[in-house]
């Protein structure tokens, strides 16, 4: 691995077996043990759990990173079962894995930086610029450096990632397992969506919805996980599910490739094998199910366009991406139009275009049956409202809420958090300059997983084929509303 930066080297080695350390070991052992026999239960296995976490990060960094990952959903229930906070166990997990791997990078004496992609990483430090630029003159500095801070640790996470890979060889090693922490936090959020839906028997009154299936009609709830929010639930899904599916594309064709060179009596129809190309596609079966039971349009049609992006992406010819792409869309197309989708889910994939087309929402009467379309058009034209005050730096990064106030229209005083299109709202806090920054940057990123798919083999061309209909599905998703968050109060469409 090579290091770009390694300005705090160390005179020598880090020395943790000193008498004074062999000393205190048993000692603070013995006291442990003692306060927790002395302990209820519950504080006693609390305790012990907390502490199989920090030694097992301490040893082992991505051991951390993979419990933020399983953490991070709970984040808006611990909201509410513990009350606001400034951080959850998400975040906590992720500070203490950040904190042991620069504790290794201390004990190998030095902090070893490993390489990034350069335009990716131009991309992102020129966004981080401007966004801080924007903060000049912001109405909440707080909010704007939480923004930032937000901002910070998916660089930094992504640069721990980057080390943790380049130590691996081949890859994935070690880093595999992270993957599976993203997709066992998707399957156990599926799993509780499905239960939500139709296994609870009740839920929310305004999740609940009325689902056509051939002339019957079946009442369900719609599926929220542990985000208390349909869309950020439908939003993690659809970033879960383009892993599963590529994770099974690749041992689908190494399946196919090993069936051409082997009779069944060399194993490839052996059990094992079986099991493990259909395990992904199971996986990807549970997610999809979620991700329909969200009843989230801005999910469904962010998912719809990750498959296609996986399906451009799959053969090494575009050209045959493209035929494959154009075919799969015209199956889905010919479904919906032969009555084959049910009707209540054809309308509800059909209504996106409603809440696409831009009205002026002043003057026009509010009902049940409009009031989401135009609350979602109110916060657009209060974030077009802000770049037209402020048109190059904007109102300030993470100030949407805090300016929301001086731009709000008559009937719609409330900012609910994010203006439901995140390229309106980056658009609102950071100006014109913001936005080109934000779409810069995904575009390298984009760039850099279509060379690593051109030029990767297996498992690596797998996970990257998932990266880029996550990508994908964010893209689209952002459209109608804002994934960088996880609020307890977004639309309800």
């Amino acid at each position: 691995m090579r290091s770009l930066w390694q300005p705090f080297a160390l005179p020598g080695p880090v020395r943790w077996e000193t008498p004074w350390a062999r000393a205190a070991w048993p000692a603070l052992a013995f006291a442990a043990g003692l306060a927790i026999i002395t302990l209820p239960l519950p504080a006693a296995a609390l305790i012990v759990g907390g502490a199989a976490v920090v030694l097992g990060t301490l040893i082992e960094p991505l051991v951390g990173l993979a419990l933020a990952l399983l953490a991070g959903p709970f984040g808006a229930l611990e909201s509410v079962v513990l009350g606001g906070t400034s951080f959850d166990s998400g975040q906590l997990l992720l500070l203490l894995t950040l904190a042991a791997w620069l504790a290794h990078s201390v004990v190998r004496r030095g902090i070893h930086l490993p390489a990034l992609d350069r335009g990716v990483a131009l991309a992102y430090l020129l966004l981080l610029a401007i966004t801080t630029l924007s903060l000049l003159g912001a109405p909440s500095l707080a909010a704007g450096f939480k923004e930032l801070a937000k901002w910070l640790q998916m660089g930094l996470v992504a640069w721990f990632a980057a080390g943790a890979a380049g130590r691996t060889r081949p890859w994935p090693g070690r880093l595999r397992w992270v993957v599976a922490a993203v997709l066992a936090a998707g399957l156990a959020q599926a799993l509780i969506g499905i239960w939500q839906f139709g296994l609870r028997g009740h839920g929310p009154e305004h999740f609940e919805i009325v689902i056509s299936i051939r002339g019957r009609t079946l009442e369900a709830f719609r599926a929220y996980g542990t985000f208390e929010q349909p869309n950020p639930f439908a939003g993690f899904l659809g970033l879960s599910l383009p892993l599963a599916l590529g994770w099974g594309l690749t041992t689908a064709g190494d399946w196919l490739a090993r069936t051409r060179h082997r009779r069944p009596a060399a194993g490839f129809l052996a059990p094992r094998a079986i099991l493990g190309t259909l395990l992904p596609w199971g996986l990807a079966g549970i997610l999809g199910l979620a991700l329909l039971a969200s009843w989230s349009r801005g999910g469904w049609l962010g998912a719809a366009a990750g498959v296609t992006a996986m399906l451009f992406f799959l053969p090494r010819r575009r050209w045959q991406g493209v035929l494959l792409m154009l075919l799969v869309l015209a199956v889905a197309a010919g479904a919906l139009l032969s009555g084959l989708v049910p009707a209540s889910i054809a309308g509800r994939l059909t209504g996106f275009t409603e809440i696409m087309q831009f009205q002026d929402a002043r003057g026009v009467d509010i009902t049940p049956a409009n009031y989401a379309v135009l609350e979602r058009m109110a916060h657009w034209q209060a974030a077009l409202a802000m770049a037209n005050d402020k048109p190059w730096l904007g109102v300030g990064f993470g100030n949407y809420e805090a300016a929301y106030g001086d731009y709000a229209l008559l009937n719609w005083p409330y900012p609910l958090g994010h203006a439901h299109n995140y390229y309106l709202n980056i658009l609102a806090e950071s100006g014109a300059l913001g936005l080109l920054a934000y779409l810069g940057f995904w575009a390298a990123v984009v760039l850099l997983t279509a060379r690593v798919i051109g030029r990767a083999r297996g498992p690596e061309r797998g996970i990257a084929l998932g990266l880029m209909g996550a990508w994908a599905h964010l893209s689209v998703h952002h459209l109608v509303d804002k994934l960088y968050v996880c609020l307890l109060y977004t639309s309800p469409s």
